[in-house]
């Protein structure tokens, strides 16, 4: 089963009445009518096309890229159709519309291919890179082209010996007495440094000035257009693409730069500076990848649940009847499970969304809670795409395990998440020494208390215990972190991330299930409620596990 459907009306009811989300530049009825068109070129051109990118793949012959077939008139259906300039500046073209009715769009693009939106999401990181970083005659070259979708932009970090120690950095960028350096080095890991679907790419670099501070400090970060505005070739090449274990139809791409005499590259931000750079592109691609596990898991559960519905297996207890396999206990707690999680992480997601929205727009407390739920999502979110994507495997039993049924493309697919874009592991990191032991928690505790006001009164006794324990876990880092014993507060900072990704989920559906008691007697909103309930009952209590787990010794 490959079909996909965008759930509109989660997506809506999660926006709109989860979270009270208004905008001064679009109505509730322009929403609904965005969202319908977006659903029309994710159900019916990117999602086709995605058994077709897994088997076929990008291809690679002689430094030329050629994408999967089908991909390059996609991509221009999606460029033409203005779905590339959506959250971005209007005086570059962009539509400025807030993320929060971006992340909706492109979680569909991402269910229904994220081989293809893989693509989208660089471009947005290196628009962002550049709008806040680059200089006017930069902005001016580049924005409204890479806006428009007529050229794409990548990141360009990692290195052989280098991945997430970007201290161990080699590629080196050499001044050419004209304002421009020269750059040289091989970078791996490049999603879409190479393909055939845009006119330019502009590729954004990490590297080293020859007489620059050892380690991180000494990085600057560089624009290195593929074609230079005088229309010549740069002094770069694509010598090769990854085989991967899944996300086949997205370039993977190993890059060597400077063959010849050197990359054409131009500085953006200061020099020494280039971890700004860096940061601004990640941490918009870090929320990104936690979308993407939210959209994965919407498309391995929606494939479950096709699937159980129409295979028949077994009999019933109650009437001895053979039966779709749907209404046995165990497959219906499976499903129910894969819908929870979805629906929980799509919730935290677009709360983080709507947080960046407001930060973009000057707020300082809306920053600081984006700043928080950033590696949350991030975690949380791809670890329930490796959940859900599993449970689509085991509902389909033995037909899961066989690649002709194409389900098993979600789990191989989605395995990715957890590790690019910092893994898990640096995320947890991320919450607890950047975010948690910078403020001593303030930020976190601000944000716990605000969950507790939007949990159901019925709920509040059940959730007690839960909220003493995250705050207790809280407390013992700080102090760890104050105590300077920090491979402790390292240990126990995935452990701790996991519970603060349930508890804030279980939350939200809390609320969700409030909002809903007056309308149960609609079956929209009477799923709503049951899925509430198995969250909080089948999914929460896990949360203990975890937070005994962030308060004990970690003895490694």
């Amino acid at each position: 089963m490959t079909d996909y459907t965008p759930p509109i009306a989660d997506m809506i009811f999660a926006l709109e009445e989860l979270h009270g989300f208004q905008s001064p530049k679009i109505d509730s009825g322009m929403i609904a009518a965005i969202l319908d068109e977006a659903a029309k070129l994710a159900s019916d051109v990117l999602a086709p096309l995605n058994w077709v990118g897994d088997q076929n793949g990008a291809q690679w012959k002689d430094g030329v890229v050629t994408t999967a077939p089908g991909f390059k008139d996609a991509y221009a259906a999606y460029r033409d159709g203005g779905w590339n300039a959506v959250p971005f500046d209007e005086d570059y073209g962009g539509q400025g519309l807030p993320w929060a009715i971006g992340f909706p769009i492109q979680e569909m693009w991402q269910s229904a291919n994220m081989a293809f939106g893989l693509c989208p999401l660089l471009n947005q990181a290196a628009v962002e890179a550049i709008a806040v970083h680059g200089s006017k005659e930069q902005k001016d070259l580049y924005l409204a082209k890479l806006i428009s979708g007529e050229w794409t932009g990548t990141m360009n970090l990692t290195e052989p010996h280098a991945g997430s120690d970007l201290g161990l950095l080699r590629a080196k960028a050499e001044r050419a007495g004209d304002g421009t350096f020269r750059l040289k080095g091989q970078k791996i890991w490049i999603t879409y440094g190479e393909h055939d679907l845009a006119d330019n790419i502009i590729n954004m670099v990490l590297a080293r000035i020859p007489d620059a501070p050892d380690d991180v400090k000494g990085l600057s970060l560089f624009v290195v257009p593929k074609f230079l505005p005088d229309g010549t070739r740069n002094d770069f090449q694509c010598v090769g693409l990854d085989h991967k274990l899944g996300i086949h139809a997205s370039p993977t791409c190993v890059m060597q730069y400077g063959e010849k005499d050197g990359a054409v590259a131009y500085l953006l931000g200061q020099e020494n500076e280039g971890l700004k750079g860096m940061f601004t592109m990640m941490n918009n691609a870090r929320l990104s990848v936690g979308l993407q596990g939210v959209a994965i898991a919407e498309r391995a559960y929606q494939a479950a649940t096709a699937y159980a519905a129409q295979r028949v297996q077994g009999r019933s207890f109650s009437t001895g009847e053979r039966v779709t396999i749907d209404q046995h206990a165990d497959v219906k707690r499976m499903l129910m499970m894969m819908r929870t999680l979805v629906e929980g992480a799509r919730a935290l997601t677009y709360e983080a969304a709507i947080a960046l929205d407001g930060a973009l727009a000057g707020d300082v407390q809306a920053q600081e809670k984006a700043d928080l739920l950033t590696p949350v999502v991030k975690a949380w979110c791809t670890d329930i795409a490796q959940d859900v994507a599993g449970l689509c495997i085991q509902v389909h039993g033995g037909m899961g395990f066989i690649e002709e049924t194409k389900v098993a493309q979600y789990y191989r697919d989605a395995r990715i998440l957890t590790i690019y874009e910092g893994t898990n592991g640096i995320q947890g990191a991320d919450l607890v020494f950047r975010k948690i032991l910078r403020d001593q928690g303030k930020a976190s505790l601000l944000y716990l208390a605000g969950l507790e006001t939007k949990i159901r009164t019925s709920d509040r006794d059940v959730f007690a215990p839960y909220f003493e324990g995250i705050r207790q876990a809280q407390a013992h880092i700080v102090k760890l972190g104050s105590e300077k014993n920090m491979d402790a507060v390292a240990a126990l900072a995935v452990p701790f991330g996991k519970a603060f990704g349930i508890i804030a989920c279980a939350a939200l559906m809390s609320r969700a299930a409030g909002l809903c008691e007056d309308k149960k007697s609609e079956r929209f909103y009477a799923q709503k409620q049951k899925t509430a309930r198995f969250y909080i009952k089948g999914i929460l209590p896990q949360a203990l596990g975890w937070l005994t787990i962030a308060m004990a010794d970690p003895d490694l």
